[in-house]
């Protein structure tokens, strides 16, 4: 395999961050909009987002609602509410654990499930999000990367439950460069990445995989097109985790899709 195939293109971040300025704020004029609401975890990705979006509107259109449980931990609230007064929006802090409480009783055969449990949290957050963006004229700026939504690392109708979605064509590494250039604090752009779903979660140990090697195999997998053998051979990792990853993608294609609907006409 050609050598350049091994790595990502390097991101021109100043070109990237402009086109997605421009995207935002395109799709703010063709909806009619007042503002953003972005849910705030003091991750990564949100607080790229959060940078980016107050680089297209004024700091009062833009609302952060901060929404942790029991298993977020105290540095995220605090990284995200730094974010939130750095950039001088508008921020809520609401706790989730109230709003969680009534499902055990009500499905307790569901109680057990982390899975679900973890899917019902990020479920009630984009409950939350909405019910602010409907009040307020305002779109839902989403915070998904193309890593995560290639391989269905989200929630459908949770996090996956947005109108707009700036970083989804960025791979997390290019997420990471567009972040240091834009000026996202350096503490957040290093700390391991997690969703906080249950205590001790992280993303990369869920997913059985750092970012940088699987951000490799999903670009020549997605963008190249090469086979498992391949991308086998050209990074060096064993065949039955490339084909581990190809099954990931194939089986979320569903999370990035309409409702399938059965044609009779």
């Amino acid at each position: 395999m050609h050598p350049e195939f091994k790595n990502i293109p390097e991101l021109d971040t100043q070109k990237s961050t402009e086109s997605i300025c421009k995207f935002i704020k395109s799709k703010m004029e063709e909806s009619k909009t007042d503002g953003l609401v972005i849910g705030l975890s003091g991750g990564l990705d949100s607080s790229t987002i959060a940078y980016l979006c107050a680089k297209v509107i004024e700091s009062d259109k833009i609302i952060g609602l901060v929404l942790p449980s029991k298993t977020t931990s105290s540095e995220d609230v605090k990284d995200a509410i730094t974010v939130a007064e750095t950039l001088g929006i508008k921020y809520k802090v609401i706790s989730i654990d109230e709003l969680i409480k009534p499902f055990p009783q009500i499905c307790p055969e569901c109680s057990k499930s982390d899975l679900a449990n973890g899917n019902l949290k990020a479920r009630i957050r984009m409950m939350l999000l909405y019910y602010h963006s409907n009040s307020m004229n305002r779109l839902v700026a989403g915070t998904g990367n193309r890593t995560e939504l290639l391989v269905g690392y989200f929630t459908k109708y949770g996090d996956g439950g947005v109108d707009i979605l700036p970083i989804g064509d960025l791979y997390k590494t290019d997420v990471r460069q567009i972040a240091e250039y834009i000026g996202v604090p350096k503490n957040i752009i290093e700390k391991a990445p997690t969703a906080g779903l249950w205590t001790g979660q992280t993303d990369e140990e869920e997913l059985g995989i750092k970012y940088e090697p699987l951000d490799k195999i999903l670009y020549l997998m997605i963008d190249k097109n090469k086979s498992s053998d391949e991308i086998s051979k050209s990074l060096k990792i064993s065949h039955e985790e490339v084909l581990r990853i190809k099954n990931m993608v194939e089986s979320s294609k569903h999370k990035l899709s309409s409702p399938y609907i059965v044609q009779i006409r």
